[in-house]
């Protein structure tokens, strides 16, 4: 695969992560990708969790030599990491890119196809625990897309802390009081709900276990009756489902604090670094920043531990931007967060359709979610199906036609707007 800088395109092995959340076997849309990827064969009872493709050492993605390549060095190992190409060959990067982030990529795109409630809620509870530091990411939803993120707004903390007194008990009433006592009309009132809020969820978060499960029990007991005499609210109701499936876990009671988004499959939200979320249910893919440093606290945290996670988020309240995305063309909508790592395009090509994705300064990476093509570039032709995974570099042009049935595919880049300074 040529580009139109002479530089071949590379299809790529990706990596899968087993986390312990993940779906198990062949019911597991990411082992399904995994083994259109690689032709590895699917193990029934383990678990298959994220789809990683890029340079991250803790998923790298190894190039898959094609039938006729020329290239000794590369055929004298078997494996070589795109990490590894990418830094014997930097150019592939683009000028501007090498400038800014040195020779690797600054994005990590993954395939999160439809994660189940309890085990995502595990999830958010470890991430927490040992990715403190967030790093900035982008969701686009393919399916219906259920996810709680960033923290609600101070009258809606407000409303919990006055509605939900299972959580009064555990982060004492002193602090319910500061902020239920907040003037909203106040010069400062920023300033003291983030105080406000840091010292009553770090009080949430540092409840023993004892006193977490006993609260819990009480609101189960709670909305249970109340749902025989009223609506419950779409978080109650939530809320009784985390129970269900995760009964005495501190995640429960902390679903309260943030905000329930539902997304329409090409819809996505984006979070800044440090802004707590879980993505509960629905397939979707995901783009995030590579380029930050990464606090690990361990899995089962001390006090202090908690502590320090605690201080390090930022605390924003709010509900998060949903991004429609931006369509270049009638089968490409461009989605474009405000980092400068990465954007993501959507691309859905009836059968027979072709599309060009024009030479840009940076590298991108393409994957096949559904359906069979044909990329071209310059010089050369080959077939794409569902499950491949292809690196371009920078300064290539790429014709993409969907041939036995409808294309759909993904690419993750550099932000765009990263080149026009914008």
């Amino acid at each position: 695969m040529a580009g139109v800088n002479g530089e071949k395109l590379k299809r790529l092995r990706a990596w899968v992560q087993n986390y312990e959340w993940g779906r198990s076997g062949a019911e597991a849309e990411v082992a399904r990708l995994l083994a259109l990827n690689t032709g590895a064969e699917i193990e029934p009872n383990k678990p298959y969790a994220e789809f990683w493709m890029g340079t991250h050492d803790s998923g790298p993605n190894v190039l898959v030599e094609e039938e006729g390549e020329e290239e000794e060095e590369e055929k004298e190992q078997q494996d070589v990491r795109l990490k590894e190409w990418i830094e014997k060959n930097p150019k592939v990067l683009g000028h501007k890119v090498l400038e800014k982030w040195g020779s690797d990529l600054p994005f990590l795109f993954k395939a999160h196809p439809d994660k189940e409630l309890a085990k995502e809620l595990h999830k958010m509870k470890s991430n927490l625990y040992k990715d403190a530091n967030h790093k900035p990411e982008m969701a686009l939803a393919i399916t219906e897309f259920r996810a709680l993120c960033g923290f609600i707004t101070l009258q809606e903390l407000k409303e919990v802390l006055e509605d939900v007194p299972e959580i009064v008990e555990l982060v004492g009433t002193a602090s319910a009081k500061q902020v239920v006592d907040i003037d909203e009309r106040g010069g400062d009132t920023a300033d003291k709900a983030k105080t406000a809020l840091r010292s009553v969820f770090t009080q949430l978060m540092s409840a023993s276990k004892e006193m977490t499960t006993k609260a819990i029990s009480k609101l189960k007991s709670r909305l249970l009756l109340q749902s025989q005499l009223r609506s419950l609210t779409e978080k109650e109701e939530l809320v009784l489902q985390l129970e269900k499936q995760y009964p005495g876990d501190i995640g429960v009671l902390s679903a309260f604090f943030f905000n329930y988004v539902k997304l329409k499959p090409g819809e996505a939200l984006y979070l800044a670094a440090n802004e707590p979320h879980a993505y509960l249910s629905g397939d979707c893919v995901e783009c995030m920043a590579t380029s930050d440093n990464v606090v690990r606290a361990g899995l089962t945290p001390k006090h202090r531990d908690i502590q320090t996670l605690c201080s390090m988020l930022t605390y924003n309240q709010g509900y998060p931007e949903i991004l429609s995305g931006l369509a270049l063309s009638p089968y490409i909508t461009r989605y474009l967060p405000p980092f400068d790592e990465f954007e993501v395009d959507r691309c859905i090509l009836p059968k027979g359709s072709s599309v060009v994705f024009p030479a840009i300064p940076g590298p991108s990476i393409f994957l096949a979610f559904v359906g069979e093509g044909k990329m071209k570039t310059g010089c050369w032709e080959g077939i794409v199906t569902e499950g491949d995974v292809v690196f371009e570099p920078a300064n290539t042009e790429l014709v993409i036609t969907a041939t036995a049935s409808e294309l759909q595919l993904y690419r993750a880049g550099i932000n765009s707007r990263f080149f026009h300074g914008l």
